[in-house]
């Protein structure tokens, strides 16, 4: 199953949204892999700051778990200062609908 979605990264940002996924912590990447995450890619969308993701999972619901996950939430509070947060730290993420796949 592939996902995608679009958030938001604050202006002046972006470089350092990159050097922290460029250095993703192994326990965030282990964490992805145990919860059925694999080829995760994030886009940036220079003009509007808007970002892009695209990953692929194996089971929606075991992926939703993955949310509540200590690591997870260190890691939404760790880029809560950089982009468009919920209150939770989470990020402001809106799922996009499939219209084509060709694989």
């Amino acid at each position: 199953m592939i996902k995608g979605f679009k958030m938001k990264v604050f202006e002046g940002c972006e470089e350092e949204y990159e050097r922290r996924h460029n250095l993703l912590w192994p326990e965030m990447k282990e964490m992805i892999h145990e919860y059925g995450g694999k080829n995760y890619t994030i886009f940036l969308d220079q003009e509007t700051l808007t970002l892009f993701g695209y990953i692929e999972i194996e089971d929606e619901e075991k992926w939703s778990q993955s949310a509540d996950t200590k690591i997870n939430r260190k890691w939404w509070d760790y880029m809560a200062d950089i982009m468009e947060t919920n209150d939770d730290n989470s990020p402001v993420s809106i799922d996009l609908k499939t219209v084509f796949h060709l694989d």
